[in-house]
């Protein structure tokens, strides 16, 4: 009996009040960080300099922002960020999802050893990979020969985070293909459907939502990623992504965080379109990957 008023107690109006101060309290320790790079993005110089921290501004400037977009080669540098990240979340996104079909409807040797690699490759960390990573790169360009291959490209970017991607993508996928049923398949086999026309007209729609929760993960993971643009572009400036525009801000003589925060800020904006866009298929994919 005390257990059942306990948790009668907790749904009633001040269990709610208790759990939305909670939830309001989580949600303001997770925007107030992202609150203060835009605040010092708006700051004069002097104000971002002031050992008197205030969490406000009255004379707020843009001076930041032309410092940024002033930068030589800025445009540039966006545009390779967001090529990396659309070739990576699309290409993940198909691999990983004929991938997932291929162990889940299929039987085959190894296939639980396969699953539990990709379980192990998400484990190791990406600061141990990246010297072995760096040699694999410099030599499949020599190797190869391709244009467009090895250090000092963007396909060296493209690739390991293709490769990073895919553990995750497909281990969450592949609850999505099992959740249809098999059924569904022999039905339309019956009804005259190809293996394709069934993967790409009946299964792919089905799994879209699954498919838009692992692009957002990719997406952040190669938009923000520094240490492998640092380690594999070396000389050819040109191809560098967007958080070596940060860079140029650091100096000697003393830090630029006025500029800082404005790249920042203007780096975190492509995210937050992206996050508008898929929202819905995001909140449902998670809700299918939890139920699954």
């Amino acid at each position: 009996m005390r257990r059942l008023r306990g948790s009668r107690r907790l749904r009633g109006p001040r269990g709610r009040l208790l759990a939305e101060s909670a939830a309001l309290l989580c949600a303001a320790a997770v925007a107030f960080p992202l609150y203060w790079m835009v605040l010092s993005a708006f700051k004069p110089e002097d104000e971002v300099l002031s050992e008197e921290a205030r969490p406000w501004t009255a004379r707020p400037t843009l001076d930041a922002f032309r410092r940024v977009f002033g930068q030589q080669d800025f445009g540039r540098y966006l545009g390779n960020s967001l090529l990396v990240a659309v070739v990576v979340v699309v290409a993940s996104a198909l691999i990983a999802f004929l991938a997932a079909v291929a162990v889940t409807r299929f039987r085959f040797r190894f296939r639980t050893t396969l699953l539990v690699m990709f379980l192990v490759a998400q484990m190791v960390p990406v600061e141990a990979l990246t010297i072995p990573l760096f040699f694999l790169m410099r030599d499949l360009g020599d190797v190869t020969g391709v244009p467009g291959v090895g250090l000092n490209t963007l396909g060296s970017l493209i690739l390991p985070h293709i490769a990073f991607s895919l553990p995750f993508a497909i281990w969450m996928l592949r609850g999505f293909v099992r959740a249809v049923p098999e059924s569904l398949e022999e039905a339309a086999y019956l009804d005259g459907a190809s293996r394709a026309r069934f993967l790409w007209r009946i299964l792919f729609p089905l799994v879209f939502p699954g498919l838009v929760a692992t692009s957002v993960f990719s997406f952040i993971s190669t938009w923000n990623d520094f240490l492998l643009a640092k380690s594999f572009i070396i000389s050819a400036t040109e191809n560098s992504t967007l958080p070596m525009a940060l860079l140029v801000f650091f100096k000697d003589e003393g830090n630029d965080w006025g500029g800082i925060m404005a790249a920042s800020t203007v780096m975190t904006i492509p995210v937050l379109v992206f996050f508008v866009l898929v929202q819905r298929g995001l909140v449902s994919g998670l809700g299918g990957a939890v139920k699954d």
